[in-house]
């Protein structure tokens, strides 16, 4: 293609075209690159009605040598006049170069996607742009998240405090507004991994869990929230898991029967067997012939945190969580019943 020095007076930027954000650390890094070599790579117009020109692509380069203030800039002028064309050379263009970010990405796809000038199918600009329908169609469900949370995302794979990668984004896309923006801005915070903002995402998908409940949950950091995931899905796995069949004989046998029996195991509760007159008390009786004395744990005896893979963390917990609800709900029984015996004191 023939080059020609144009006026730099004479050059207009499109102000339609996909790339708006220009990191200013590389701009001056680009100009400093010009002053001293040149401007090596043309950029590329196409003329107007009205004998100017406007660029098709390089405005960072023409910014460069704007704000240097040189009389021409090397160009390529294009003959091409249909929009669709123009348009899909500037986003093929861009897609080579560093910088064009996400968000800019997923406005260009979508103004292609669903502009009156444009209306484009997916398929189609697969064709064109070299790229899977799936990578078109989850850059444009990036635009379904608020200003706040698109102002954070930023190319790449790799988690950085308050910043956002697509991957992170994208679990959370069909959660409603209310929770998607809110959880998006914690993942940036707490640099959550992709897999922890699935499971973040999976908890706020449970249908179980009410929606007053999951607006309380937003009040947590992204660790806590990965806790109650846990949890519940542990505690999902307990309910689930099949009870264990009783022995048929210890099924019939009678309360009064069962007091003998723990009589005969445990003889330091066989003095009290004169005065079990109720199945409360043969109950009471089981309960203190089969509890342990309660006993401080050695330190010795706990094992550090990386003596435990994930999976035993998780499971240690869960056992935990459960010993702890079963002995709330004695205590909050047999307190109910010792008041009601102080109740019935004369």
């Amino acid at each position: 293609m023939d080059i020609i020095e144009i006026p730099t007076h004479l050059i207009d930027e499109d102000t339609d075209q996909p790339r708006y954000q220009f990191d200013e650390e590389a701009l001056q890094e680009l100009m400093r690159s010009i002053e001293e070599l040149g401007l090596l790579s043309p950029i590329k117009v196409r003329t107007t009605n009205d004998g100017r020109y406007k660029i098709i692509y390089g405005n960072r380069r023409y910014k460069a040598c704007q704000t240097l203030n040189l009389a021409a800039i090397p160009c390529i002028v294009s003959t091409v006049t249909d929009e669709m064309e123009i348009y899909l050379e500037q986003i093929a263009e861009n897609l080579t170069r560093k910088g064009f970010s996400p968000i800019e990405e997923a406005e260009a796809f979508n103004k292609l996607l669903h502009d009156p000038k444009f209306s484009s199918s997916a398929k189609f600009l697969s064709s064109k742009l070299g790229k899977p329908e799936s990578y078109i169609k989850n850059k444009v469900e990036l635009l379904k998240f608020g200003k706040a949370v698109k102002k954070l995302v930023v190319g790449g794979t790799q988690i950085r405090k308050d910043k956002l990668t697509e991957d992170q984004l994208l679990p959370l896309k069909d959660l409603p507004i209310e929770h998607r923006d809110p959880l998006a801005l914690i993942a940036a915070r707490d640099e959550l991994p992709v897999s922890d903002v699935k499971k973040i995402a999976r908890l706020f998908k449970d249908k179980d869990i009410s929606a007053p409940t999951k607006d309380k949950l937003l009040y947590k950091t992204g660790h806590e929230l990965l806790e109650t995931w846990s949890v519940r899905e542990l505690n999902k796995a307990e309910r689930t898991k099949p009870a264990e069949p009783k022995p048929a004989a210890e099924k019939k046998v009678k309360p009064e029967k069962q007091a003998v029996q723990q009589q005969e195991a445990h003889p330091d509760v066989q003095a009290h067997a004169a005065s079990l007159v109720s199945p409360l008390e043969v109950r009471l009786q089981q309960l203190l012939a089969t509890l342990p004395a309660a006993d401080t744990l050695a330190v010795e005896s706990l094992p550090s945190l990386e003596e435990i893979a994930a999976a035993g963390q998780d499971k240690l917990l869960g056992d935990v969580n459960l010993l702890i609800a079963h002995i709330e709900q004695h205590l909050q029984e047999w307190t109910r019943i010792k008041t009601l015996l102080e109740q019935a004191k004369p």
